[in-house]
């Protein structure tokens, strides 16, 4: 796990998404784009998963709140424990406790935080973007 830099930024924006467009069954991806990615991270810390110099996956936070806003992985290193190490250093660089907001049509990203700790507090939202209020302390 290191801090990203603005050098890391192209291989980001692929990643965030290919990520989305894979997992993100519910939405348009048509509509999304590389640029989502800068609109997305404004003024956050980001986390990046890497191996041999290849980005596996990234997380960025809202320090000031402990908020974890975005956790993604790349689909091709989906299921081989990155998540896991991501959310781990993300929780490590806050103090507890740390939230999220994950949607609620993401049946496997709500599964994930689950099974590592994570308790839904309350669902906030309209009917078509509804999102869980997760947390972790």
């Amino acid at each position: 796990m290191r801090e990203a830099s603005e050098l890391d930024y192209p291989d980001l924006r692929l990643t965030y998404l290919e990520s989305r467009r894979k997992s993100f069954y519910w939405t348009n991806i048509e509509e999304m784009t590389l640029e989502d990615f800068d609109r997305d991270t404004v003024g956050e810390y980001i986390l990046l998963a890497e191996d041999d110099f290849h980005i596996l996956g990234f997380t960025s936070l809202y320090l000031p709140d402990n908020f974890i806003h975005n956790l993604f992985v790349h689909p091709d290193f989906s299921g081989k424990g990155v998540g896991v190490q991501l959310v781990n250093s993300a929780v490590e660089k806050m103090n507890k406790p740390v939230r999220l907001k994950c949607v609620s049509e993401n049946r496997k990203a709500l599964s994930f935080y689950e099974n590592n700790g994570w308790k839904k507090v309350v669902e906030e939202g309209k009917p078509g973007e509804k999102y869980w209020v997760m947390v972790y302390d």
